[in-house]
């Protein structure tokens, strides 16, 4: 039976807690699990320093993916190059896998317009703000490859449970079902969407089976299982691109996982969750978990992991000393990109800031 082919409430797993083998371990080559690793490692440190990097001033508002990094990974190295990445606003490791460089993603949350070009051979969108804004987007780009004839390509995109709460989530969902286009959609359920508990979000029973309502396929893994997340996504993107005689191209997955840390770094979790919550969610780390396994089976030893560890610990110093070592954008180019030109709204907008920058100065808009 295919991994995609069974009940949404029936969750895939690979990986217990433990990183003990409870399923089918999917077929990737030794190198390509200790990359997976490796970046399930380098994508927690970078996490961890662009928090500090927030709390010392040195960036904006950030929003952390520790806990993530299963989900994201897992899922982002079954891409094909030609496939395409539509992100939400959390996916830094996803978005590092496929080619874009840390340095971008710091630009982005430092305020630099320059974080949203996207390298020429990156098939990467922009980070989507806005919740669920992308999941349309997304769909549109997988309609224009099948109008295109361009059947090798899939495109998957991200958003969290909140997301299902939107309108663009169902209207996205919809089309694809409707015409049938190369999607993947894939939600990162966190459990919270902000404050609010997934059990606010929905009476179903699971995010996945919401799929049944746009006649597509719906599967639950377990999102801090990265072998897992891989093995159905996988799964997923050959479906897209060559669906069996009466399969439907689209699918959605709902990943159950959990984030450590807060929404954002405007946030305060503790006001809404208790410890014990997270400290039982902490326990199944995809991190340690898929570790354990590449222990067990001979991939990896103390020395591999104190050489990932090094190697992790110098990309992130690099990238921020790179993305640090950028002159500061002008305050007025928050006025360029949001239309090809101004509207008037907005020139009036920048017209009051003008004033104002005139009247006190660049030093109250460019303090260090």
């Amino acid at each position: 039976m295919s991994v995609l082919q069974r009940d949404p409430q029936d969750q895939v797993r690979v990986l217990d807690e433990n990183g003990t083998v409870v399923g089918e371990v999917p077929d990737i080559d030794d190198e390509t699990l200790v990359e997976m690793y490796r970046y399930m490692r380098l994508a927690r440190h970078f996490d961890t320093r662009a928090v500090s990097l927030q709390r010392q001033g040195r960036m904006g508002t950030y929003p952390p993916l520790s806990g993530q990094e299963g989900a994201q990974i897992g899922s982002a190295i079954a891409l094909d190059e030609q496939d395409w990445m539509v992100p939400s606003y959390r996916e830094h490791g996803a978005s590092l896998l496929r080619g874009l460089p840390l340095k971008q993603t710091l630009l982005y949350w430092m305020g630099h317009e320059k974080g949203n070009e996207m390298p020429e051979d990156v098939n990467l969108f922009p980070p989507a703000v806005p919740i669920a804004s992308q999941i349309p987007h997304a769909t549109g780009a997988a309609w224009a490859k099948k109008l295109q004839g361009e059947d090798d390509t899939a495109v998957i995109c991200y958003f969290g449970d909140g997301a299902t709460s939107e309108g663009d989530f169902h209207e996205g969902l919809n089309f694809a079902g409707v015409f049938d286009t190369p999607n993947v959609f894939f939600c990162n359920n966190n459990q919270w969407a902000i404050s609010v508990p997934r059990e606010r979000q929905t009476a179903s029973e699971t995010l996945a089976q919401k799929a049944t309502a746009y006649g597509i396929d719906g599967v639950q893994v377990d999102g801090m299982d990265p072998l897992a997340v891989y093995s159905v996504t996988k799964a997923a993107l050959d479906k897209a691109k060559n669906p069996a005689e009466g399969e439907g191209r689209p699918t959605l997955i709902e990943a159950v996982q959990y984030r450590f840390g807060a929404h954002t770094t405007a946030d305060d979790p503790t006001v809404y969750r208790d410890d014990e919550e997270v400290e039982k969610w902490k326990a199944k780390d995809p991190i340690p978990r898929l570790e354990s396994f590449l222990r067990e089976t001979g991939r990896i030893d103390d020395e591999g992991v104190d050489a990932i560890e090094a190697d992790v610990k110098q990309r992130v110093a690099d990238a921020i000393e790179a993305a640090e070592s950028d002159p500061r954008p002008d305050p007025s180019e928050m006025f360029n990109h949001a239309y090809a030109e101004r509207t008037p709204e907005i020139q009036a907008q920048y017209e009051e800031f003008e004033a104002l920058r005139e009247k006190f100065g660049d030093e109250g808009f460019l303090r260090e």
